[in-house]
């Protein structure tokens, strides 16, 4: 379904990285669906706990304080974090509220942040899915996919 990904990165000659913090390693999971992608795939950062993203992926803690995990802000630094951990050009990353718990004011359940990190620039966005857990992680997880797809395309 992404193996337009594969070829984008190897006309870039570009490695690509991901974090996730809802998603859990499913984005992950769907760029290894992709025959021959070891080679442009470095791997994922799973920041579930707020302390891997500030330790492994150098979130400030101020951005956790202030605006939250699930923020553009957060998202940024999660895919930024993951360029420079992973050694790559690219990076993609997910935060945000599957439910059906967790919302918190002007942050309802369904509220996935993501982060692109594009050679060198940070993009963020956020976006609102509905449905159940697994339903909102599964769209973020083909938004995420494909917007970086089309992220890279235009760079």
């Amino acid at each position: 379904m992404y193996e337009e990904l594969l070829t984008l990165l190897q006309q870039k000659n570009g490695r690509l990285a991901t974090a996730e913090s809802c998603t859990g390693g499913l984005v992950a999971a769907a760029i290894t669906d992709i025959a021959g992608i070891s080679q442009v795939y470095m791997g994922t950062i799973v920041a579930y706990d707020n302390s891997v993203k500030t330790q492994l992926l150098q979130v400030p803690e101020t951005v956790l304080n202030t605006v939250g995990a699930v923020s553009e802000e957060c998202a940024g630094f999660m895919a930024a974090g993951a360029a420079r951990a992973l050694n790559a050009q690219y990076a993609v990353s997910t935060t945000g509220i599957a439910g059906p718990t967790g919302a918190v004011p002007g942050k309802p359940v369904g509220t996935v942040c993501m982060g692109y990190f594009i050679a060198g620039k940070v993009i963020t966005e956020t976006n609102h899915f509905s449905g159940s857990r697994s339903a909102v992680r599964q769209a973020a997880v083909q938004r995420a996919l494909s917007r970086l797809i089309e992220l890279i395309a235009q760079q």
